[in-house]
């Protein structure tokens, strides 16, 4: 079993620097602002904070020296993360790094002379963040999370596993603008196959919890979006595909560490080291608008054995063989 990394937070990822540091001699103090949608107690939202400042440390931005970060977390409030974008605006830094659509979205709205760097986007064309993705134009560019094709192989591996299944849940956040593309994908990899397809949007833990119970006794399989807000409602969401006993597919490694049968999608925070290297080549005066918006290159497939016996599922040799990680 490969041991993920978790790089502590020094004193807290929330703690503002005391603006009484100084860069050394002859260099000069820069400031980000970091804008997430996860709570600050949340050790993924922590995690994906860990992964920039590693990635900038790495690239020779060290805070206390020449670099100040500014910390808000939306904690999947929607309202908070709209408040957390014109905070930083406010203190007016000289990039704004963008963690999930909804932080974005807040941080594009309350400027567009800041630079803004995002990672973990779906679609910043459908959210109208960038004008093309060769030639982003205005203040925003970054990285994207996945690619609609991905919602097909979701579909596959769950009848893989149980290939009997032949209705499924998909439930996205309702305030994605990126969830349209995804489920034309799914709808059409669904038809292809002939299972039938469910598909509800949710807002909040109280509309994730009426949606999966309502499916709960259709004896089917469930998919769930790659979204920071629903990955804020992790818990419950895993909790409830295991009190229904539904196969389930998540878009990130950290639903199949929390318990989650599947998960196959992006390795996040590889995203989020190399969107520190847009961060770093703004801070050195390169464009947003010049700075193609790139996609991800490394996904991993994680399976977690103990979650299947628990459904009484054998999974089938060909897909353990392809797993980066099976969790025992």
């Amino acid at each position: 079993m490969r041991r993920r990394t978790f790089i502590s937070l020094l004193g807290g990822a929330a703690v503002m620097w005391p603006c009484a540091a100084r860069a050394q001699q002859g260099e000069r103090m820069r400031r980000i602002g970091v804008l997430t949608d996860y709570a600050e107690s949340d050790p993924q939202g922590r995690d994906r904070v860990a992964a920039l400042r590693l990635g900038l440390h790495q690239l020779g931005w060290i805070e206390g020296r020449n670099l100040h970060i500014d910390y808000c977390w939306g904690a999947a409030d929607l309202g908070r993360i709209r408040d957390c974008g014109s905070e930083l605006v406010r203190l007016a830094p000289d990039v704004i790094w963008a963690n999930g659509t909804p932080p974005l979205q807040a941080a594009r709205r309350a400027t567009d002379t800041i630079p803004i760097v995002f990672s973990n986007v779906a679609d910043p064309i459908a959210t109208a963040m960038v004008a093309s993705l060769v030639s982003p134009g205005g203040n925003v560019t970054g990285f994207a999370n996945f690619e609609y094709a991905i919602g097909g192989k979701w579909l596959e591996m769950l009848r893989e596993v149980s290939p009997g299944l032949a209705r499924f849940l998909f439930i996205h956040n309702a305030e994605s603008g990126a969830a349209r593309g995804l489920t034309e994908a799914i709808s059409a990899a669904a038809r292809a196959i002939g299972v039938t397809l469910t598909i509800e949007a949710v807002r909040n833990a109280a509309d994730i919890e009426r949606r999966v119970v309502a499916f709960g006794h259709e004896r089917g399989g469930l998919i769930v979006q790659p979204d920071g807000s629903l990955g804020s409602h992790r818990e419950l969401i895993i909790g409830l595909a295991g009190r229904y006993r539904l196969p389930a597919v998540y878009p990130f490694r950290y639903y199949a560490n929390g318990g989650g049968l599947i998960a196959y999608g992006v390795d996040l925070n590889d995203i989020i080291r190399r969107s520190a290297q847009y961060v770093d080549r703004i801070l050195k005066g390169a464009k947003p608008a010049e700075l193609p918006v790139q996609f991800p290159t490394k996904f991993e497939l994680v399976i977690n054995l103990k979650t299947a016996k628990t459904l009484g599922l054998d999974v089938p040799p060909t897909l353990l063989a392809r797993a980066d990680e099976v969790i025992e």
